[in-house]
């Protein structure tokens, strides 16, 4: 039998790789962190145990890959679903949706993720981040931003910001009053994205037109 090809193994690899991710934020969801070991990431991705060292230099930067990796296949698979869209509100919209979504929808994920951040850690630069970066710098670019810089790191510790509202415990802010807010902020009529069953909360402010909005913040 002739030896695989560099290509072969780079996509074995990659496959291995992915399913040590999946296999993480499935555990983790379930079980939570400190009862989800090495071990049983590897056993359910189907993986050699030593493929998670090799891979990654521990479990805490493991989960923020794979919490990456959730967060930018959600918010693709939201910015491209039907109808297509070119509409840069409609796209931050769904942006948002998606984001505020997968905190409504995987709580105990999130809430691991948003505390393992400030751990001494930190944040971690892995490829999944850089794609979740790449597809919210290209939203705000759609959205019309001429300061892109500026305004994607802002939009980024926004969403951080509402997620960790939403998942505080034992006081967390509802997903309808943190939507207007950032809806508000960026002059998104409520009806784009996923609207939730809910009418928006009453005493927000309507929505501003997006040139009020840059010139509002120049000040």
């Amino acid at each position: 039998m002739s030896p695989r090809s560099p290509s072969v193994n780079e996509e074995l690899r990659r496959r291995s790789r992915e399913r040590l991710l999946q296999a993480t934020v499935d555990l983790v969801g379930e079980r939570g962190y400190e009862a989800t070991k090495l071990g049983d990431i590897a056993d359910r991705a189907g993986a050699a145990r030593g493929l998670v060292s090799y891979y990654f230099p521990g479990k805490r930067q493991l989960l923020q890959s794979a919490v990456h990796r959730l967060m930018h296949l959600t918010l693709e698979a939201a910015l491209e679903r039907e109808p297509p869209t070119e509409d840069g509100r409609e796209r931050l919209a769904r942006a948002v949706d998606a984001i505020l979504g997968l905190a409504v929808d995987r709580p105990l994920l999130m809430r691991t993720h948003m505390a393992g951040i400030l751990q001494a850690e930190g944040f971690v630069q892995c490829p999944e981040q850089q794609r979740l970066a790449e597809l919210l710098r290209d939203t705000v670019e759609r959205y019309g931003s001429d300061d892109v810089d500026r305004e994607y790191p802002l939009l980024r510790a926004l969403l951080m910001g509402a997620v960790f509202a939403l998942l505080i415990p034992g006081a967390p802010m509802p997903l309808t009053a943190l939507r207007a807010e950032l809806f508000q902020r960026y002059g998104l009529d409520w009806g784009l994205g996923v609207p939730p069953c809910a009418a928006p909360p009453g005493g927000t402010h309507p929505p501003q037109p997006f040139a009020y909005v840059v010139e509002t913040r120049s000040k």
